[in-house]
């Protein structure tokens, strides 16, 4: 599978948008798909939305499957009042469609599966206080983690981890595989089975880089 930099990410997202494709949605129901085909709608979900476009992707995975009848709660540790405009656009639809949101992390029993919406391809510093402390948290649950692009907090273009990485049971990046998911190290460690869904955007074949 080939993997790309973020700035060819970018790049190939960018050209997209300008000539009128709407990604938020494609990837939000990509990552929908992605749990509807692996769990019934008897079980309990948790979104975790951060203040990027990777939030907004967890905000409509998350009405989406509220309308396929899953039990999914969303959080969005850092409010939604900063939200990019996409971003923002997907938390009114979460409201619209009268979805529960949290104040505060809930109890490790509350929920089966989490959805990994804090960061994507663009973190690159590393994870303050608040954030590890969150990502701390989520990892002593030992859940089933679904992690969007990469898992919050791995450097998408080294690898490197930017603190305590979510570790995640799978990987669903879009448009193409980030680079730092294909090189040995703590990014592809954290990122379990990865999986990529290119939202109709076509990338180069190869950049030299293969899965090990």
């Amino acid at each position: 599978m080939p993997s790309y930099s973020v700035a060819q990410i970018r790049q190939a997202e960018q050209l997209a948008l300008a000539s009128g494709r709407a990604l938020m949605p494609l990837a939000g129901a990509a990552a929908a798909d992605f749990i509807a085909a692996r769990y019934p709608a008897s079980i309990s979900l948790l979104a975790l939305a951060g203040p990027g476009n990777n939030g907004g992707d967890a905000l409509i995975a998350a009405a989406l499957l509220l309308e396929q009848g899953y039990d999914i709660a969303v959080y969005l540790p850092s409010g939604p009042e900063k939200l990019p405009p996409d971003a923002a656009a997907a938390w009114a639809a979460w409201r619209a469609a009268q979805g529960r949101t949290l104040t505060e992390l809930p109890p490790p029993n509350a929920c089966d599966v989490v959805i990994d919406g804090l960061f994507g391809i663009g973190l690159n510093r590393p994870l303050d206080a608040t954030w590890q402390s969150l990502i701390d948290q989520i990892n002593a649950w030992q859940l089933p983690v679904l992690a969007l692009d990469v898992p919050s907090g791995v450097d998408a273009d080294t690898g490197a981890a930017l603190g305590r990485p979510i570790q995640a049971r799978w990987t669903l990046s879009f448009i193409g595989r980030p680079q730092g998911l294909a090189l040995p190290g703590p990014g592809r460690d954290a990122a379990g089975e990865c999986y990529v869904e290119s939202l109709g955007i076509d990338m180069p074949e190869s950049d030299g880089r293969q899965a090990g």
